[in-house]
């Protein structure tokens, strides 16, 4: 449901008053957009600057202390373990062009109504260029999970942030250890998945995130049903039943994210594409993973200047609405600049499976 903004009419004032910065943010506070997923996986900070930088622990095993006879000097203990990451972060915005209909409508309305209605297809935009930021930053925090690496190559900017995912800690199946080949054993994957993270860093994953088409191979095996419901049974297994069955064996409970987005290509056609692949299986422990980094933008170094904006307004994602003169146009425009960070990287075990 579109946010729509109230007003009376007011015919004599420019687009540039009634779409001053601090209304503008003033929208934007007031906004509730839909939560997504990768937010409660990585919350959301601010910060005032570009880089973010967090302690990676390569493991939670402790070092046992020894025994020492009495009046003797303590072992000397290293420091080991821990990395410092250091990235910086990334710039990401988008705007849309106000189609004259709408300048002149609110420019030289007829009545409240129909300025009413121009007002509200101009804050239309507005969401539609801030969930656009929001969806290029959920995209970086379930390529990061699903991937260990978020990959960029748009707009002239080529770079990759390896989080480190241990190579032991990712895994490709094939032939008949797919999870779709009846051959396949996936109870016995991901046992050996969760020994591998408690082997290795001492964490528990107890959860995991898939595909509702992975999760359908799952429910749909034959293994599985036997668990479940015995020998030769023909009863569906449903969701609860498996994470019930997982919950026994101590296992992670299985989640599905099958939300997609569009890109935009050069030539205007839309591809839609999926926030977390369909054939991705990744367990991970409780708690959140990371957090969702956004820093300064140029525009707000330029808002400070501005005595009418409170800048204590302004959030994790900047909109704004802009004239430029050459050529004449008005904009509608939303930037951030974000970055996840995965602290626990090592803790996650992420599989290819179907």
């Amino acid at each position: 449901m579109r946010y729509k903004m109230n007003l009376q009419l007011h015919a004599s004032k420019s687009i540039e008053e009634l779409f001053d910065t601090p209304t503008v943010l003033n929208y934007l506070k007031e906004r509730k957009y839909p939560p997504m997923l990768g937010e409660t996986l990585f919350p959301e900070r601010k910060i005032q600057g570009l880089k973010i930088e967090y302690i990676k622990g390569a493991s939670n095993v402790p070092v046992m202390a020894s025994v020492h006879a009495f009046d003797t000097e303590a072992e000397i203990a290293s420091r080991e373990g821990f990395d410092v990451v250091e990235e910086k972060i990334a710039l990401i915005k988008r705007k849309i062009r106000m189609n004259e209909e709408t300048i002149i409508q609110l420019s030289r309305p007829r009545d409240n109504q129909e300025q009413q209605y121009a007002v509200n297809k101009v804050y239309n935009d507005v969401d539609a260029m801030v969930m656009a930021v929001k969806a290029r930053v959920e995209a970086m925090r379930l390529e990061a999970l699903s991937t260990g690496k978020i990959a960029v190559n748009e707009n002239g900017v080529v770079v990759t942030v390896d989080y480190g995912v241990p190579a032991e800690h990712q895994e490709a199946l094939s032939g008949t250890s797919l999870w779709t080949d009846p051959a396949s054993k996936p109870l016995d994957d991901i046992y050996d998945m969760v020994d591998k993270i408690v082997a290795d860093t001492g964490t528990t994953p107890t959860r995991a995130l898939t595909s509702r088409s992975v999760l359908n191979a799952l429910l749909r095996h034959a293994s599985i049903r036997k668990a479940i419901h015995g020998v030769n049974s023909d009863k569906i297994v449903t969701i609860t039943d498996l994470n019930t069955l997982l919950k026994s064996m101590e296992l992670p409970a299985i989640a599905t994210y099958d939300e997609r987005v569009r890109v935009q290509n050069k030539n205007g056609e839309y591809t839609t594409k999926r926030y977390f692949p369909e054939d991705k299986f990744v367990v991970f422990p409780d708690g959140m993973l990371g957090e969702t980094i956004y820093g300064l933008t140029a525009e707000e170094i330029e808002l400070a200047s501005d005595s009418s904006v409170d800048m204590n307004a302004i959030g994790n994602i900047l909109a704004m609405i802009y004239r430029t003169k050459d050529p004449v146009a008005r904009w509608t425009k939303a930037v951030a600049t974000a970055l996840p960070s995965f602290p626990v990287a090592d803790e996650v075990f992420i599989a290819k499976v179907k």
